[in-house]
């Protein structure tokens, strides 16, 4: 078993509880978690979940991304990713400039195509690709939509504006994705499209989801219903009501609302019969698929973790669902089969996330939770194991 060092969460939550002028037992008052385990997390004999770290985070009054270590700078370097981090973030600044007479920009039906393009590559985990693209296609549309208004191209850059989101918050760039976020309101506010605008109070609430900040999130949630309210009953709308309705689930969940989240699931479960499979509505992947895997989710976020392999179990993932929500399965479903002692089975489901998205994988919160977590339980690391640890940083 390897020894601790001093580049892990908890190192970082003892760096930042000392500079808070806290005690271990003071912090543990503070959070909805023992004493002992803010011990065993601080020194490294314990992995941090997810949900820990945000308690500590909120306690702290902190950025949960100081706690991660988010973005994780040397393997985005190694990999060379800040270099088309860089280019997102001047493209998310050109929304108040005006039309670029220098700028030749393809027709409206290119680059509304173009951005759905960048949607689609995205949910195939195609990060790299995504991110080299994008500043060029938000850039265009900047251009194209001051120069001859239309609902369509504020649509797009709004589209556009949601995968600059996507992109840097699966790298770890919690900063930038709210940049993007905004960027994604003031395009669709532009559009006159309440389900654009309700998609984004959705991330917006799941940006507030990761920070622990629940309250603030069902706000967000509430916020989007009565947004995507003021458009006509069709399928996109009530796709992007039973999404919200997801997101609301999952966020009760972390915040042990057992109740809520029955009746939020039970509403998308409503809202999937009705719709069917909608994952070509607004890139949400929702459907029925989707209700089930948020119900397995919702069940990891109480720590239910029985419970959450139960559910797993009766999920079957369709061969056209997205990359990126098949990864997100196999992530939740190894974090499940570590804390209920299945150390092969989450090794196993981690390799398969691995295997079908391996830039989300390397950078997804819970992917890491679940390496350091297997690492701490081994008394042998398995070889696998080692190449997995290896691959992630530790």
């Amino acid at each position: 078993m390897p020894t601790p060092d001093d580049d892990h969460t908890g190192a970082r939550i003892r760096e930042q509880r000392r500079l808070a002028r806290l005690t271990q037992r003071q912090l543990a008052a503070l959070i909805p978690y023992s004493f002992s385990l803010l011990n065993q997390v601080e020194c490294g004999a314990r992995a941090a979940t997810i949900d820990f770290t945000a308690a500590c985070a909120r306690a702290l009054r902190i950025d949960v991304t100081v706690l991660t270590g988010q973005p994780y700078v040397t393997e985005l370097q190694q990999d060379r990713l800040a270099n088309l981090v860089r280019p997102i973030r001047e493209a998310l600044d050109l929304y108040d400039l005006g039309a670029d007479d220098a700028l030749t920009v393809r027709p409206t039906a290119q680059l509304v195509a173009a951005a759905d393009l960048l949607c689609a590559e995205v949910r195939a985990t195609h990060l790299r690709k995504a991110a080299a693209l994008l500043p060029d296609v938000i850039a265009e549309l900047t251009c194209a939509a001051w120069r001859t208004p239309s609902t369509e191209l504020w649509q797009s850059l709004a589209s556009a504006y949601r995968t600059a989101h996507d992109v840097t918050v699966k790298l770890g760039y919690y900063d930038l994705s709210s940049v993007a976020l905004d960027r994604m309101d003031w395009a669709a506010h532009r559009a006159s499209d309440p389900c654009l605008a309700a998609v984004r109070q959705y991330m917006r609430a799941l940006v507030y989801f990761r920070e622990g900040e629940y309250v603030i999130g069902q706000r967000l949630i509430t916020s989007g219903h009565g947004i995507v309210g003021q458009a006509d009953s069709t399928r996109e709308s009530l796709a992007v009501t039973g999404q919200l309705h997801l997101g609301a689930s999952v966020i009760a969940a972390r915040a042990d609302d057992e109740n809520a989240v029955k009746q939020h699931i039970a509403e998308a479960t409503a809202y999937a019969r009705r719709t069917g499979d909608a994952s070509d509505v607004h890139w949400l992947s929702f459907g029925p698929t989707n209700v089930a895997m948020h119900r397995m989710s919702a069940a990891v976020e109480m720590r239910q973790y029985d419970e959450a392999l139960k559910q797993a179990r009766k999920v079957r993932l369709p061969s056209s669902l997205a990359t990126s929500r098949r990864a997100h399965f196999y992530i939740d479903r190894a974090r499940s089969e570590m804390e209920t002692g299945h150390a092969s089975a989450a090794l196993s489901s981690l390799v398969v996330a691995r295997r079908a998205a391996p830039e989300q994988t390397r950078y997804h919160p819970g992917a890491r939770e679940a390496i350091k977590g297997l690492v701490h339980l081994s008394r042998r690391t398995p070889e696998t194991l080692g190449h997995m640890a290896t691959w992630i940083g530790i």
